[in-house]
């Protein structure tokens, strides 16, 4: 048999740059998840001595040249396969799923979902300019109180939150949010929220947007308000927030923020 095919290698191997600074690839075993340089070399000596690899190739595909010259030593003669495809970003979403008998075990990623969870209403006091700092135009805007319905229950926003926001040159905004929520249960329980995303659309709308007396006549199409949402707390009815991940999609209206916001499942 002759020299192994790279086929066979490069469909073991997920390519990819660790850092965008860096001039050569890394490759990673889908079989154990080891990293090392992409070499082809090194690449099928490794392969040679991982167990994952060598028992899904026993179960699957016990043709596998590799899989023959772990168990029988090096091999005298051999008839290259068939090159693979390179990878592309719909394998990536879809899973590696091969149609050759040389094609590694397929193994799905799972897409995730977004589920309505709750909606938050938030009155707002005046923002306050800190003015320009190392990183841009800062405003500063404090939490009157508000109050949230959602799937996991109900309550109100304790007075005193606070938005931290740093305003780009074409009036982007990047929100920076913590507060924190009561529960209407009794005890009630307290919900810590952190809140991080942006404020984006045409310069004229994001304008609009900062006068008081326009916000109301902004449609919310004409512009981007989109948050991730985190949640924590130490009471045990709640600890299944802790976990979570949420995003939410926000619109002005006067004084008052309102957000949607989907549990990411």
């Amino acid at each position: 048999m002759g020299r192994i095919g790279d086929g066979d290698i490069h469909a073991a191997y997920v390519e990819f740059r660790a850092k965008e600074s860096d001039k050569c690839l890394s490759a990673q075993c889908i079989y154990c998840q080891s990293i090392r340089a992409k070499n082809t070399s090194r690449q099928r000596a490794h392969l040679l001595e991982c167990p994952a690899y060598l028992n899904a190739m026993k179960e699957h595909n016990p043709d596998n040249p590799i899989l023959h010259e772990a168990v029988n030593g090096t091999p005298t003669q051999h008839t290259p396969a068939k090159a693979h495809k390179k990878r592309d970003l719909d394998t990536m979403v879809n899973g590696f799923q091969g149609s050759t008998s040389s094609a590694p075990q397929s193994f799905p990623i799972p897409k995730p979902q977004l589920e309505r969870d709750f909606q938050m209403s938030v009155q707002l006091n005046p923002k306050i300019s800190v003015g320009p700092g190392i990183w841009g135009q800062r405003n500063w805007v404090s939490f009157v109180s508000g109050h949230w319905n959602g799937r996991f229950g109900k309550g109100t926003v304790v007075p005193g939150g606070q938005d931290s926001q740093l305003i780009a040159p074409d009036l982007s905004t990047h929100i920076d949010a913590n507060y924190l929520l009561q529960t209407h249960d009794h005890p009630p329980a307290f919900i810590a929220v952190k809140m991080d995303g942006w404020r984006v659309g045409p310069r004229d709308v994001l304008e609009k947007l900062e006068d008081p007396s326009q916000i109301d006549e902004v449609d919310p199409k004409t512009y981007s308000f989109r948050v991730n949402v985190h949640m924590e707390t130490g009471d045990a009815r709640y600890l299944i927030l802790n976990t979570g991940m949420w995003v939410a999609s926000g619109v002005r209206r006067g004084t008052e923020v309102i957000y949607d916001a989907f549990r990411v499942i």
